[in-house]
C-alpha cells in the first residue's frame, strides 16, 4: 500500500470520527392521541450501565440498517416489537408499566348529587402496575362515557374490580364520594343533625339512597316531622323499632334541645296567669302526643279559656276524663303567685 492511500484511509477515518463525536442526541417527544406526549432520552439510555460497568446500550443496540418511522402501537410493544423488545419485565421496566413512560393524571368527576369524586391514578398504580388492567378493557384513554353506580354494581367500570373480593365493592360509597355532616335549620327549634360517618358504621348508603327513602340527595324536598312519624324519610328506619323513634327523643336529632321543665303564661300587662309544667307530662307522655296535633313548635297560637272548654289545646285532654276538666279545678294551673 503506498502512502497517499494510506493517508486518504487515515483522513477518511478521522472525519467518520469527528462526525460520530458530533452527533447530537437529542431527547424525542411522541404525541400521542389520547394519553398525551412521550419523551424519549437518548442520554439516559445510553448512560446505561450493565452489571459489570460497562455500558449497556450503543446506538446500534436500537437502530439497525433497515430504517422505519414506523409508530407502534402498545399492543405491538407488549408483543416485543420497537421499545418492548428491551421493555419485557426482564432487561428493563416493562412496558405494561405505561406511567414510567406517559403522565398520568389525578382526576376529579364532578357528580351531581355527591359532588367533585376524586380518582387517584398514583393510588392505583402503587397496587396494580399493568395499566392494561383498566385501559383499555375498561375504559379507552381520554374522555369516556359516564357509567352509572347501577352499571358499575353489575360489574361495569370501577365494579369490575370494586366488587368487594379484590377490593372493597361500590356500595362502599364514602371510599370515594364525600359523606357529609348535615345541618338542618328547624326554627323555632334547634337545628338538627345527620351524621354520615356515625350510619354508615352500619348501614350501606343505598340503603337510604334509593327510590323507597331517598333522604337528603341534592336538594330533595324538605319532609315533616308529621311525615317522618308516618314512615316517611328518617321515620323509615327511626320507628321505635329498627332504632329510636322520630316521635321521641329529640334531642337525639336537635342537639342542645332541651325541654324547658315549666312554661308561664302572661297576660298583656304582664301579669302570671298559668303555668305549665313538661317536666310533670313528659314523664306520662311523648312529645308527639300534642306537638304537632294540638301545637306547633315554639310560640303557637294563644288559645282561649272558652277554646279550651270546646276541646282545643290543654283541652283535647283535659275533658274530665282523660284528665280533670278546663271548666273548672283553676288554681291547678292558674296558681297564686
Amino acid at each position: 500500500m503506498n502512502r497517499t492511500l494510506l493517508f486518504l484511509m487515515v483522513c477518511l477515518i478521522s472525519m467518520i470520527t469527528t462526525q460520530a463525536s458530533a452527533l447530537e442526541l437529542k431527547n424525542i417527544t411522541y404525541s400521542t392521541k389520547e394519553a398525551g406526549t412521550v419523551v424519549f432520552s437518548h442520554s439516559k439510555h445510553l448512560a446505561k450501565k450493565s452489571p459489570r460497568g460497562a455500558q449497556a446500550f450503543s446506538c446500534a443496540t436500537c437502530h439497525t440498517a433497515n430504517k422505519s418511522k414506523k409508530h407502534y402501537t402498545m399492543a405491538e410493544m407488549y408483543s416485543g416489537k420497537s421499545c418492548g423488545a428491551c421493555h419485557n419485565g426482564r432487561q428493563a421496566f416493562d412496558a405494561h408499566e405505561c406511567s414510567k413512560c406517559h403522565q398520568v393524571k389525578e382526576i376529579v368527576y364532578q357528580v351531581k348529587e355527591t359532588g367533585p369524586t376524586p380518582f387517584s391514578h398514583n393510588l392505583h398504580l402503587a397496587k396494580v402496575k399493568d395499566c392494561s388492567v383498566c385501559h383499555t378493557k375498561l375504559y379507552k384513554t381520554g374522555k369516556n362515557q359516564a357509567v352509572s353506580m347501577a352499571e358499575m354494581e353489575k360489574g361495569k367500570s370501577c365494579g369490575f374490580c370494586h366488587n368487594g373480593k379484590q377490593v372493597f365493592g361500590v356500595n362502599k360509597c364514602s371510599k370515594c364520594h364525600r359523606s357529609p355532616e348535615l345541618t338542618y335549620n328547624t326554627a323555632p327549634i334547634n337545628k338538627a343533625t345527620f351524621s354520615h360517618a356515625f350510619h354508615t358504621q352500619a348501614y350501606n348508603c343505598k340503603d337510604c339512597h334509593s327510590t323507597s327513602v331517598k333522604p337528603d340527595r341534592k336538594k330533595n324536598k324538605r319532609v315533616t316531622m308529621a311525615e317522618m312519624e308516618k314512615g316517611r324519610s328518617c321515620g323509615t328506619c327511626h320507628d321505635g323499632k329498627s332504632a329510636f323513634s322520630v316521635k321521641g327523643d329529640c334531642e337525639k336529632c336537635h342537639t342542645g334541645f332541651k325541654i324547658p321543665s315549666q312554661l308561664t303564661f302572661k297576660s298583656k300587662n304582664g301579669t302570671v296567669v298559668g303555668h305549665f309544667s313538661h317536666e310533670f307530662h313528659t314523664a306520662v307522655f311523648k312529645c308527639s302526643d300534642c306537638h304537632t296535633k294540638l301545637y306547633p313548635y315554639g310560640n303557637g297560637k294563644r288559645t282561649t279559656m272558652k277554646q279550651m272548654e270546646a276541646g282545643a289545646s290543654c283541652g283535647a285532654c283535659h275533658d274530665g276524663n282523660s284528665a280533670f276538666s278546663a271548666k273548672g279545678d283553676c288554681l291547678k294551673c292558674h296558681k297564686k303567685n
